[in-house]
């Protein structure tokens, strides 16, 4: 499948086909763009590498800040001023984007450096990036976990260069760089050089190599070099003192020539980085092919855990561009912590929990289980060490500034980690600072007053006790689940009884109507307070826009009062954000599958689609992708309630290897091809092994399990699932454990 994968998908403002029927009365409020990146990646790996503009927000492309409507241009065309390491994937308005130690290959003088040169011949598969510049020459890049090789190949020169610049960081926008606070660098040997940067409180070590050792090996600052020099210390940077700074590797050449620098890379000293460098390259001097084709096998075996049946191409090469950007995030670096002195797991690029709790998560989990758990321990380490169990945790020291999208969100990871019995985390120790973490920030609000403003929170707090619940009837604490159980009740508290809606308050990217119809562990509960099923789906059918005219979507630089209007529509945001992208299932609760199935096939066949503006908005770290890979499967996780709904399916048949060794295979009868603005297919009924399933849902240890599943299809809609409804509970189902 890594054949169809395009990296360049999401690169470039949203330019997909209009909008048809029921999609074109959804209003999309966040930037119309993906916000990806094409540049070499390694799965869940610390290192990635691309070309860089300073574009926003990911240092590549051609576009200034966005945070709503269509991006504003601040290049006509693809150029870059070299190529940078460590840049987010999808992400919207975190501002500071790494993009540290620039290589810049050059023919000119080093006044020249920072000159933005045309890109062209870019190519983009896993784990590689190459293009050529303006100058002529060749830049190929590829990555491991720790590591990144590049290739130059330069054209005759009497004084080729390779400039790095370790002073760099951020974006090329106003209050988008990012200053280093303490640096050094040194000469350690021909063709070899180290450094740190502290970036944001956080220590980034580097240890480099050219594979030419003939080239003279240069210090330079402020764009003048210092012969002879062979250490550089920075102490008590500010961005007023702030000097370009680096290293720089010269020497004549001749048509053809190829040349190559080897990086490792450590949040614990040059040491440790020339340390991963060998263990991920070998001992050099040159390691390109190497690495790449090790890194082209790792993505070969991520991307290829799913197949489709589809005869479309470009379909595949949607789906196995979606399924690559869902495993390009969190960063996994173990025995990496610059915060803590104890090796074992490390995260940061958690970007956001907010994002992919509900879609990505789940499909690691699924895929790739032993690293859910690595990232599980690597948060409760974060929680034991910085107090908190992060929303958001980059590569920076210092609190979580993203808690005001929500609260207790990884405790449904755990909740989920927990029901599959996966080996490898201590749940006595999880239910500690899960419990803890329910208390901080809004959770304090929420024990006092029975509710928290942002109304959300209080439905995040809610399911969060109900979610912790699970890990204390685990480790056997009645006491605890028995306190716990009125609390997460408390999701009753957010909502108006007159109204069937949230409750007045502010919210985060959306208004009540897009937070109101979350699958929360108590739908029966939460139906009933619409007023019952007939209620609640005409408040779904009002929100999802059944009847409604089309909108017109936020253009370039929208006011503020064309986004209020938008506002008020009270409309699902389709796939372009998160808030309310689980709302399509909750028709299943009140025994309306045939509409989730509408809705569903509406985003999937018109919400993503092939070439550099195939997506609709933000991906944010695989968070929308990763939607769009169960919701053509045919499945959804209800994430934290160990379940999955199922729906009419978009490929003919499909099989998932799962991390466990066994496989899920879903077969269909009776399905044909889907097409943009065409009709949808309804599920008549389903076999699981080969027997009748009547309830419209799966236990994660069902789908965990693996097996097979065979769902017939139709033109219109059937009884099935129409009569069991998916779990609910006002507590948790679990058994404890004495």
């Amino acid at each position: 499948m890594t054949r169809h994968v395009d990296p360049f998908i999401g690169t470039e403002a949203t330019a997909l086909p209009p909008q048809q029927g029921l999609a074109a009365t959804w209003w999309w409020p966040k930037p119309q763009v993906g916000n990806t990146h094409p540049g070499a990646t390694y799965p869940l790996g610390m290192v990635s590498a691309c070309a860089y503009s300073g574009a926003y927000p990911t240092g590549y492309g051609r576009y200034g800040l966005s945070t709503e409507g269509l991006p504003e241009e601040i290049h006509e065309r693809t150029v870059a001023s070299g190529f940078t390491h460590f840049q987010q994937s999808g992400t919207g308005a975190i501002r500071k984007y790494y993009n540290y130690f620039r290589v810049t290959p050059m023919l000119q003088p080093l006044d020249d450096l920072g000159e933005l040169w045309d890109v062209v011949d870019e190519q983009a598969e896993p784990g590689y990036y190459a293009a050529t510049l303006e100058n002529g020459i060749r830049a190929e890049i590829t990555v491991g976990p720790k590591s990144a090789v590049h290739r130059y190949t330069f054209p005759s020169h009497r004084d080729a260069r390779l400039v790095i610049d370790f002073s760099l960081g951020g974006l090329a926008i106003p209050y988008g760089r990012t200053v280093p606070l303490r640096a050094h660098l040194q000469s350690i040997g021909p063709g070899q050089a180290q450094g740190e940067i502290v970036v944001e409180g956080a220590p980034l070590a580097v240890h480099v190599e050219c594979s030419d050792t003939r080239w003279r090996q240069l210090l330079w600052y402020d764009r003048r070099l210092m012969p002879g020099g062979t250490r550089l210390d920075f102490d008590r940077i500010r961005p007023t003192t702030l000097r370009p700074f680096g290293l720089m590797w010269a020497g004549p050449t001749e048509p053809g020539q190829v040349v190559e620098l080897r990086f490792g890379f450590s949040l614990r000293g040059p040491d440790q980085a020339k340390e991963n460098l060998e263990r991920e390259c070998g001992p050099g001097p040159t390691s390109f092919e190497r690495r790449r084709a090790e890194t082209a096998t790792v993505w070969g075996r991520h991307v290829g855990a799913i197949q489709v049946d589809t005869p479309d191409e470009d379909r595949r090469t949607v789906f196995a561009t979606a399924l690559y950007h869902s495993l390009i995030k969190p960063c996994l670096a173990p025995d990496e912590s610059p915060f803590w002195p104890t090796d074992g797991p490390f995260a940061y690029d958690i970007a956001t929990m907010w994002d992919i709790y509900r879609t990505q998560l789940p499909l690691l989990t699924a895929l790739v289980p032993d690293k859910a758990v690595e990232l599980a321990n690597a948060i409760l380490h974060i929680g034991e060490e910085e107090g908190n169990l992060p929303i958001g945790y980059r590569m920076a020291r210092g609190a979580d500034r993203f808690s005001r999208q929500g609260s207790a969100l990884a405790h449904t990871f755990f909740a989920d980690l927990c029901r599959l019995d996966l080996e490898g985390i201590d749940w006595d120790w999880a239910l500690v600072h899960l419990h803890n973490d329910l208390r901080r920030t809004y959770g304090e609000d929420f024990l006092l007053r029975g509710r928290a403003h942002p109304i959300s929170h209080t439905l995040d707090l809610a399911f969060g006790y109900w979610c912790t619940s699970v890990v204390a009837a685990r480790v056997g604490d009645k006491a605890l689940v028995d306190q716990f159980g009125p609390l997460a009740a408390r999701w009753v508290n957010a909502y108006s009884a007159r109204t069937g809606l949230l409750r007045d308050s502010e919210f985060y990217e959306g208004g009540r109507w897009n937070y109101s119809f979350r699958l929360q562990h108590d739908m029966a509960g939460r139906i009933a307070l619409a007023g019952g099923d007939e209620a609640f789906v005409g408040m779904l059918d009002r929100f999802f826009g059944f009847g409604a005219p089309p909108v017109t979507q936020p253009g370039v630089a929208p006011t503020p009062e064309e986004m209020a209007v938008g506002y008020a529509l009270d409309r699902f945001e389709g796939l372009n954000n998160e808030p309310d992208m689980e709302a399509p299932w909750a028709y299943m609760y009140a025994g309306r599958p045939d509409r989730t199935a509408q809705v569903v096939h509406d985003i999937v066949q018109q919400q993503f689609g092939t070439g550099r503006g195939g997506l609709p908005g933000n991906d944010d770290s695989g968070g929308l992708s990763s939607w769009f890979v169960w919701a053509s499967l045919g499945l959804f996780p209800v994430a934290g309630q160990n379940v999955f709904l199922l729906n009419a399916p978009a490929w003919r048949e499909s099989v998932t290897r799962l991390g466990n060794g066994r496989s899920l295979t879903i077969e269909t009868a009776g399905f044909v091809e889907p097409e943009p603005g065409g009709p949808a297919q309804f599920v008549q009924a389903v076999y699981r092994d080969g027997v009748p399933l009547e309830r419209p849902w799966l236990t994660g240890n069902e789908v965990h399990e693996g097996g097979r599943l065979l769902v017939e299809l139709g033109p219109e809609p059937g009884t099935w699932g129409t009569t069991h409804r998916p779990p609910s509970a006002a507590a948790p189902a679990v058994e404890v454990r004495r």
